[in-house]
């Protein structure tokens, strides 16, 4: 953990002194990645105050102290746990995620999450603090590129809604799996029809069957005939 305080900005050009002041936490397990970014972040205009934490642990225990008003995660490694964790601590909190992958299902695993903005991990640092601000100021700033995904997907979540109920307490992309386990695919085929790992699929199958209650594959397909009426299920074709 550490901190890095913005220098005293007396006797800096007026352009620089920003008067608005923020207050942001790093969170990222590689700590030369943190501090590097923390450094850098802490010299810019408008950032009183930066906080690293190694992980979602050491966050948490920082954020009531220091009440920072944007925390940034980094995700490059594919772990979302620390976003849950910091968004279930302090819901109000603005989360932004770092490194996120072009892969369609890191973004929405992100928006599940409940982040506020996206720092793809092609993107250019100077794209971060207009992100942050964005966040800040009640708004969501992605790029084009995230923003298709999303509305990608709000636009799947609006076909369901017309095709069906959802299965109980499932993700969207855990119902996506479920309506393709019906139709007796492969987790092979699952991962190709979805673009996903066969990896991904395996887990998203196993969280079904607990949310389920299930201890076979089948057993969670028949809980969801039972729910979902036949002419409301995916087709093949």
């Amino acid at each position: 953990m550490g901190i890095f305080r913005a220098p005293n900005v007396e006797g800096l050009p007026m352009a620089l002194a920003d008067p608005a002041s923020l207050r942001l936490l790093i969170v990222d397990d590689v700590r030369l990645y943190r501090e590097g970014l923390a450094a850098i972040m802490s010299r810019e205009s408008g950032v009183r105050e930066v906080v690293t934490a190694r992980d979602a642990a050491s966050a948490i225990a920082l954020l009531d102290h220091h009440d920072p008003d944007v925390v940034l995660v980094n995700v490059a490694g594919g772990n979302h746990a620390p976003l849950h964790l910091v968004r279930a601590h302090r819901p109000e909190i603005a989360i932004v995620a770092l490194g996120v992958s072009e892969a369609e299902e890191d973004v929405i695993a992100c928006a599940e999450a409940g982040v506020a903005g996206y720092l793809l991990r092609t993107e250019p640092l100077d794209h971060l603090l207009p992100v942050v601000r964005s966040v800040v100021a009640g708004e969501s700033l992605c790029s084009p590129r995230t923003s298709a995904m999303l509305l990608r997907r709000v636009q799947s979540l609006a076909a369901q809604r017309v095709r069906g109920p959802r299965a109980p307490s499932l993700t969207a992309r855990e119902d996506d799996v479920l309506r393709l386990l019906d139709l007796g695919l492969s987790n092979q085929e699952i991962s190709e029809r979805l673009g996903i790992t066969v990896r991904t699929v395996k887990n998203h199958v196993h969280n079904i069957l607990e949310k389920v209650g299930a201890r076979r594959r089948g057993e969670a397909v028949a809980a969801f005939r039972r729910q979902v009426p036949a002419e409301y299920r995916v087709k093949t074709g």
